[in-house]
């Protein structure tokens, strides 16, 4: 069966409505979210749940759910996003070559994708219960050059890394392969693509270069708010049909996101901290 066929033809192509702008900041915290109507916190915590019934009954949903945590466990990962006096949270170095890159023991989890694919916005999502981090996003494509470090207490470290294609730094490959080759502390890679657009021809570049490292990577769909939702259904399953056909060492899990109404952070959060070892699920999830 055809992607269009799975799509049911019910499913208009308008995009989402976006909330209103002053409801939107106090989303990123899931206790002051608590007070939305089940609904639409159900969309927010779990993003596919409001695709769920714009596909055919056909469409294998498990794929998409295989990490469902409680919102117990997201109330607890959140936690590590909060910084206090013995869990200090916050920008550490940059690094423009490997022999850069500050030698830390903590787990580390690392984001890239194609330059403009909104990854510094989604880092900055991920970190918005401390605005006192600084993290730069620019409207104008390969703003990061370099791969910045930021320490979440001892938990672990996330890692921005430089965008690849348009306008990317001329020694991505020199930069970003031997990261994922020799960093012996990578819990997991996580790579962007543009739920708008769906996977572009750099981004199956960077997808091979993550499956001939052999290390574990989650595959992480951004600006689902930029679209309409049957344009991304079609890129979400092809991308799905991709990682199960295509990659050993993917997460099976495509993960959505939007950073302007933080669709979807909540979850991301909580598998950073479970990938990184920094909480433990009521529920085993295959991650």
């Amino acid at each position: 069966m055809t992607l269009c066929l799975q799509v049911a033809l019910r499913l208009r192509s308008r995009a989402p409505v976006h909330l209103a702008s002053r409801h939107v900041r106090k989303l990123s915290s899931l206790r002051k979210a608590a007070s939305l109507p089940p609904k639409k916190m159900q969309s927010l915590l779990y993003p596919f749940s409001g695709l769920e019934a714009h596909l055919d009954r056909s469409v294998d949903r498990m794929p998409f759910q295989l990490f469902h945590p409680s919102v117990e466990d997201m109330m607890e990962a959140e936690k590590l996003f909060c910084s206090s006096p013995s869990h200090r949270i916050d920008y550490y170095v940059s690094a423009e070559r490997m022999d850069h890159a500050p030698a830390l023991k903590q787990p580390e989890v690392c984001f890239i994708g194609r330059s403009n694919v909104g990854k510094s916005s989604l880092i900055k999502a991920l970190f918005s219960l401390i605005p006192e981090v600084e993290v730069r996003v620019s409207k104008t494509p390969g703003h990061t050059k370099k791969m910045n470090f930021f320490k979440v207490g001892k938990a672990f470290t996330l890692v921005d890394m430089p965008g690849y294609g348009h306008r990317a730094p001329r020694d991505f490959v020199d930069m970003v392969e031997p990261y994922l080759y020799t960093r012996e502390n990578l819990a997991r890679t996580f790579l962007l693509v543009d739920g708008s657009v769906g996977l572009q021809k750099a981004d199956r570049i960077a997808l091979e270069m993550c499956e001939e490292t052999r290390c574990p990577y989650v595959m992480v769909v951004t600006k689902m708010d930029k679209c309409g939702q049957g344009a991304l259904l079609r890129n979400l399953l092809n991308l799905q049909d991709v990682i199960k056909t295509q990659t050993s060492s993917c997460f099976p899990q495509p993960f959505l996101i939007s950073s302007v109404n933080y669709w979807g952070i909540h979850l991301l959060r909580c598998f950073i901290a479970h990938v990184a070892g920094s909480i433990s699920l009521k529920e085993t999830s295959k991650s």
